[in-house]
């Protein structure tokens, strides 16, 4: 035997039903200081600044690549030797 039972109701209403909390207050509350603190720390950094931050690896491993590429460039593709 199989029974099958759909129930249409909106999120609010099984919430309800269930007994859980209305957090949405709460989400609404937070969700208005993160935006205000990160809109107050975006216009406290320069561009430079924010780059460095949110690219760390990506800046300077490039930076690496090139002068690893102009070294081998300028020894005419010889590895140095170790010592």
């Amino acid at each position: 035997m199989k029974i099958t039972v759909d129930v249409d109701c909106t999120p609010e209403e099984a919430r309800t039903f269930l007994g859980l909390p209305d957090v949405k207050p709460m989400q609404e509350a937070m969700m208005k200081q993160i935006q205000d603190q990160m809109a107050a720390n975006l216009h406290a950094m320069e561009p430079e600044t924010m780059l460095k931050v949110w690219l760390p690896a990506g800046v300077q491993g490039m930076e690496h690549l090139q002068k690893m590429f102009w070294s081998q460039f300028a020894s005419g593709g010889q590895r140095p030797k170790e010592k």
